[in-house]
């Protein structure tokens, strides 16, 4: 979970030594370092002239670009490196003005990066120093984020992290969404929901569901652009700025102080759409950013309840179911969801547990075989390829190579590399194979809680060979065979 600080923060990161202008990187010259975050460094770039530099897209010649680059060393957060490929793999999928035109990306195996189109100025970020705003200024900011969400969502893609920061404007006051690493799009796999069983996304401006992990709803975008309007208008954050689930959980039962109680010149039917926009239930929300947008731009229009005269916290019953689905198990909670969000019809799943590291050679050409005759035999069948990366003891263990290489990332470019060969074979696209490294110090039980929640249909992995001492501690496989429910088939060399 992130949280966006103060406006006057100092940066929380540091440069990328290995970075400097005049370094070129597949045929792209950095010029200027543009932005330092925890996450990431961008750096104007242009493409080298001759026949080894980068061909551009049609459209392209001569537009201003920027190169994104992500911190992926040693110490940082696995969640990181998950969420920079969720982010190479969404934004060649979208288009339009309200997105950065994508131009290239870079394999994890060299140097992982975005190329994309400049967006000139500043992002939304440094107005919150400023607010409150005035509000014809807060209504038009409203009206042109809730357009381009909406385009987003026709889009099948849902960004999970809306906030000041990740929203620019073109000169002709066109709103742009950028950083799209903890996004959901309906037709790719959502990498990170498969890693990680806990909620994502920045903490003030999370809805209700998010903290549920349920992130398939496009509401959800509506709700952090309620947050935005709130703290525009009023000055104030309308629930604060939680560190922990158990924070998260409160804005389900207690409601935001209305903004007419902070800031005395606030009409009903502006207070009328924030609020709604804050609704702990989804269905009780705008239904779509279209809705929000017109709602914004024809505020004669805005059907007035008692949310517009509140002036002090309004009631709790509906807040209270929302609360108690909070507690349900998360299965529930996804299976309840399920009529609200835009889930696709699921595919059969198939998991290769594979152990790039430690494994024969003879081996894992086998598992691969018996995972092609899987997946092959499963119509539409979706791959995902697991390993799992020992932890002995949270928080201690040593993250990086003698020469400071990301043992993680070198082992997602293992699990890549041991099925690049399958992907070709079976013709298979970003929207059917997925690859993730997960950390545990318990690997079977890591491997069959990583099925449980991803609702796996069929487990394929390797087995060393046999030894008194395996059978009588019980192997990886052995744990996992008694213990998973689904399909398990273990490939002995």
């Amino acid at each position: 979970m992130a949280t966006e600080g103060a406006p006057d923060a100092p940066p929380a990161a540091v440069p990328l030594p290995w970075l400097a202008p005049g370094s070129v990187i597949d045929g792209w010259r950095l010029q200027e370092r543009l932005h330092t975050s925890a996450m990431a460094q961008l750096w104007g770039v242009l493409p080298v002239g001759g026949p080894d530099g980068p061909v551009l897209p049609r459209g392209c010649e001569g537009m201003a670009l920027v190169m994104k680059v992500p911190r992926l060393r040693g110490s940082d957060d696995p969640a990181a490196i998950v969420g920079f490929e969720v982010e190479q793999m969404l934004l060649p999928a979208l288009h339009g003005p309200h997105v950065p035109r994508f131009v290239a990306r870079g394999d994890l195996v060299q140097q992982p990066y975005i190329v994309m189109e400049r967006i000139p100025g500043d992002s939304l970020k440094p107005r919150l120093a400023q607010a409150p705003l005035p509000l014809d200024e807060v209504v038009g900011i409203g009206a042109r984020v809730a357009t381009a969400l909406h385009d987003l969502h026709r889009q099948h893609l849902v960004h999970l992290d809306v906030k000041p920061s990740s929203v620019m404007q073109r000169p002709d006051g066109t709103v742009v969404l950028v950083d799209f690493g903890l996004s959901h799009h309906d037709h790719l796999p959502d990498l990170l929901d498969e890693a990680f069983p806990w909620p994502m996304g920045t903490g003030p401006y999370m809805s209700p569901e998010q903290v549920q992990v349920v992130r398939d709803d496009p509401r959800s975008d509506l709700f952090a652009l309620g947050v935005m309007l709130y703290h525009f208008t009023t000055g104030q954050r309308p629930f604060g700025a939680p560190e922990s689930v158990r924070g998260l959980r409160r804005r389900l039962v207690q409601p935001p102080v209305p903004p007419r109680a902070l800031r005395s010149d606030c009409p009903p039917w502006l207070q009328e759409v924030i609020l709604k926009c804050l609704e702990p239930q989804p269905d009780a929300r705008w239904q779509s950013g279209a809705q929000l947008a017109l709602a914004l731009q024809n505020p004669n229009e805005v059907v007035l309840t008692e949310r517009a005269m509140r002036l002090k916290r309004g009631p709790l019953p509906g807040r209270l179911r929302a609360w108690a689905e909070a507690l349900l198990p998360r299965g529930a909670r996804a299976r309840q969801a399920q009529g609200v969000g835009r889930r696709v019809l699921r595919c059969p799943v198939v998991m290769a547990a594979v152990d790039t590291l430690h494994a024969e050679p003879a081996l894992l050409a086998q598992l691969r075989e018996a995972v092609r005759r899987t997946v092959a035999a499963e119509d539409g069948a979706r791959l995902v390829c697991v390993g799992v990366m020992k932890a002995a003891r949270i928080g201690s263990d040593e993250r990086s190579d003698a020469s400071g290489r990301n043992l993680h990332l070198q082992q997602l470019v293992g699990l890549r590399h041991w099925v690049r060969p399958l992907a070709q074979q079976l013709a298979l696209d970003e929207g059917r194979l997925s690859c993730h490294v997960l950390e545990a110090a318990d690997v079977a039980a890591a491997l069959i809680d990583f099925a449980r929640r991803n609702q796996v249909d069929h487990i394929v992995m390797g087995a060393r060979g046999h030894s008194a001492l395996r059978q009588y501690l019980g192997s990886v496989s052995a744990q996992v065979v008694a213990q998973a429910a689904c399909t398990v088939t273990v490939v002995r060399a």
